[in-house]
């Protein structure tokens, strides 16, 4: 009878051991991302396990993109409309700070600069705001912020970050009223930065223009020329910038020349104004020493009538007892009539009585 026999040996203990195999593949990994690392050997073949994968790795996000697909397909209209909502207000929101930033960065800009420009000037000062503005063209006034309250006074000067602005000529108890200087109720004593040529500059009714009459052919006034406060009059600080010649004509037929500038403030821009308490120096009036004084006239006139009424009492006495002496009383009684009328008309203060 036939019997199978059967090999008892394990397995997994024929061939190469497992440290042997171990090692193998560990060298062979070793030096296959060696020779990779160095000679690039591997780059041809990792592009073409890549180009094969693709399809599978496309497969796999297919569901995945489908499913994208499908949720921003179907999304609500409803939805979507008030996000756009949304968002189209917090873009105008953001937009009304954004301005909202930039008007306060230019204010800030606008008193800064007023502050600079004010500081040339000693005394007090402040800063007033426009609150309106005349709308008869040719009356180019403004309401200001400011009042009595504020020390307001008619007649102060106003000024801006360029220069002379006007001044005040009516004061309320909270607000006042400016006149600009291109008014053509206002004038302002000037002086040519230049040559040191005094004037007088009128407003014309124009923002941009203001008129010099009272230059001759021959005043020494070219194009460009800055015109500067003369400080006469006590009104605006001398020094102080007004406006800039911007046209010079003379005719050798006419006795004045034609001469217009251009006011440096911004009339029909300014926001902000300053006020200034300007003290102009004080002057005393001349005193005339050879001209007699209204007492001293007085005096001699008290005289004349005191030696006229004597003379007249004795050439009364002497003429009592003869009447011959009256032609002298009469001539003498007419030449005190006479020095008494001149005093009187010489100095009509002395003949009061």
């Amino acid at each position: 009878m036939a019997t199978f026999s059967s090999d008892t040996r394990p397995i997994i203990g024929r061939g190469p051991s497992l440290a042997a195999r171990f090692i193998l593949l560990a060298a062979a990994s070793i030096g296959l991302m060696v020779a990779d690392h160095r000679y690039d050997y591997l780059n041809h073949v990792r592009q073409v396990v890549s180009s094969g994968v693709y399809p599978i790795q496309w497969l796999v996000d297919a569901p995945f993109r489908l499913s994208r697909w499908a949720t921003e397909g179907v999304a609500d209209r409803e939805q979507l409309r008030v996000e756009n909502t949304r968002l189209a207000t917090q873009l105008r929101d953001a937009k009304i700070d954004l301005q909202r930033l930039a008007a306060l960065t230019e204010e800030n800009r606008r008193l800064r600069e007023l502050g600079d420009a004010a500081s040339v000037v000693s005394g007090r000062r402040a800063i007033a705001q426009i609150m309106s503005v005349d709308l008869d063209p040719l009356r180019h006034r403004v309401l200001l912020n400011k009042g009595q309250s504020d020390g307001v006074f008619k007649g102060q000067p106003v000024l801006d970050a360029q220069g002379v602005f006007g001044q005040i000529t009516q004061v309320g108890r909270y607000t006042s009223q400016a006149i600009m200087i291109s008014d053509p109720e206002h004038s302002i004593p000037v002086r040519v930065n230049r040559s040191g040529l005094r004037t007088i500059a009128e407003g014309t009714g124009n923002l941009n223009k203001l008129n010099l009459p009272f230059l001759t052919g021959e005043a020494d006034v070219k194009v460009g020329d800055l015109l500067i406060a003369s400080g006469l009059g006590g009104v605006f600080p001398p020094g102080y910038p007004v406006a800039e010649i911007s046209r010079v004509e003379r005719n050798p037929a006419d006795t004045f020349a034609t001469v217009e500038a251009k006011p440096l403030a911004r009339l029909d821009r300014d926001y902000e104004v300053v006020l200034l308490w300007y003290k102009a120096p004080a002057v005393e009036p001349a005193t005339d020493k050879v001209a007699p004084t209204a007492a001293s006239s007085s005096s001699a006139a008290r005289a004349a009538r005191s030696s006229t009424s004597v003379s007249g009492a004795s050439t009364a006495s002497s003429s009592s007892p003869s009447n011959s002496s009256s032609p002298a009383s009469a001539s003498t009684s007419s030449t005190a009539s006479a020095t008494t009328s001149s005093s009187s008309v010489s100095n009509p203060t002395a003949a009061t009585p």
